[in-house]
């Protein structure tokens, strides 16, 4: 499959598509089967390049994995767990940051687990050092190899405390993940409380967890000496929806997606409609559509749930280049996420970045010297170009600023849009797109 696509611009998105289950919780809950003595199945799967890298890594793990592509339904049996080394671990995982997640499952299976160097998408400060002191805590042991580390649990794992500086998504899932079957009580402080760390908290449940969750970040866990496998259906992916959604409104179309879910949609139905774009709610999905007229700018800042989605702000960012006046958004998630802004002034968009935080409030990254502040200025015209994708959302906000500009652009890189937008050059056939 070729890693470039000419699209020609200029013309709505209509007509309507599917959205399946949450790459961010669909992976996860994948890894989360690990602990189950008996096999797990996992519903509403997206066929996605993530999904192949996990169902990849656990039969190398000795665990069989059977997916029904078109009805969604992941099959995974890990009854029965074998080591694997870090070389056949990294051909498998490739750029994916995943392995890192499995080490608490492993070292509760098999009393160890290697991790190979990782990759991921570039786009800030994401290094494996917290999830390393998490795992240490509970009494894992790092030894560094030539190709990675390895890791054990001479002793087992024990419950602990720990306080997150910062409610971060990964490391919630690592404490998660390891906690529930080490011995005696885990309580973690300033976790993330995204909808997909609840998803994968109700399927750890399922298998037999104890997780209690407070209204002040905290979470509590008692460990368990035995979890059984599960039978899951992923919620929506959030994250994709509000892609499409932005589509539409850069594009002047109209798209239903099939699928989507309100609750967990709320901020970024908000936002959308403060832009100008209106949508209808159904049972089986929602409608986005932009109603004719000048879209408004607005001032928005990121956060972490229930805030602003930052995987919202790459492909709205679009939109906002054809809303009349200023809009301003200030990232306080990742540090480096407006690299793909650099395309989109090629193409003709005004945006301007800012080290300074152009927010209600300071965030962690105005001491730092990153330009983490955008300045909109619309509405431009956006002319067609040659673009090379940055990053898994950022690619998509590419494609969006393609299918918005005149002209024919080619885009380069669009391999990595495949880790999380299920098959989407055939959605784009089905909105009418020109894609070639």
């Amino acid at each position: 499959m070729t890693d470039s696509i000419r699209v020609t611009g200029g013309r709505p998105l209509k007509g309507e598509i599917t959205v399946r289950g949450a790459k961010n919780f669909v992976s996860k809950a994948m890894v989360a089967a690990l602990l189950g003595s008996t096999p797990s199945t996992l519903r509403n799967v997206p066929n996605i390049r993530d999904v192949g890298v996990v169902s990849s890594l656990l039969r190398l793990h000795g665990a069989p994995v059977d997916y029904d592509v078109e009805a969604g339904d992941l099959h995974m049996d890990t009854s029965a767990l074998v080591p694997a080394d870090a070389a056949q671990i990294a051909a498998h995982a490739g750029s994916s940051r995943i392995p890192i997640l499995l080490c608490g499952p492993l070292l509760h299976r098999l009393g160890e687990a290697v991790i190979p160097d990782l990759g991921g998408c570039r786009i800030g400060d994401r290094p494996i050092d917290f999830h390393l002191e998490i795992l240490q805590k509970f009494g894992a042991t790092v030894t560094q190899m030539p190709d990675g580390l390895l890791l054990k649990a001479p002793n087992g794992l024990t419950g602990i405390k720990h306080k997150l500086a910062y409610p971060s998504v990964g490391a919630t899932e690592q404490l998660l993940l390891t906690a529930v079957m080490a011995e005696g009580v885990t309580h973690l402080e300033g976790a993330a409380v995204e909808p997909e760390i609840k998803d994968l908290i109700d399927t750890l449940q399922k298998m037999g967890a104890i997780i209690s969750v407070s209204t002040d970040r905290s979470i509590t866990i008692e460990g368990v000496k035995e979890l059984r496998g599960y039978d899951h259906t992923s919620l929506a992916d959030r994250i994709e929806v509000g892609s499409w959604a932005s589509a539409a409104l850069a594009t002047k179309g109209d798209i239903f997606v099939r699928g989507a879910q309100q609750r967990t949609m709320g901020m970024f139905l908000n936002v959308f409609r403060k832009v100008g774009g209106q949508f209808d709610v159904t049972a089986d999905g929602i409608r986005f559509f932009h109603p004719g007229g000048d879209l408004k700018p607005i001032a928005l800042q990121t956060d972490v749930h229930p805030g602003f989605m930052t995987d919202w702000q790459q492909p709205l960012v679009v939109a906002l280049t054809q809303a009349t006046g200023l809009s301003i958004v200030h990232e306080t998630v990742y540090e480096n996420r407006f690299g793909f802004t650099d395309a989109l002034n090629q193409m003709g968009a005004q945006v301007q970045l800012y080290r300074e935080c152009l927010g209600n409030v300071a965030c962690r990254f105005g001491e730092r010297n990153f330009q983490h502040s955008a300045v909109i200025s619309g509405p431009t015209p956006l002319q067609a170009a040659d673009i090379e994708v940055p990053d898994l959302r950022g690619g998509f906000s590419h494609l969006i600023a393609a299918l918005t500009a005149q002209g024919t652009s080619t885009v380069h890189g669009i391999g990595i849009i495949d880790r999380g937008y299920e098959n989407f050059r055939a959605k784009l056939a089905a909105l009418g797109a020109e894609v070639e």
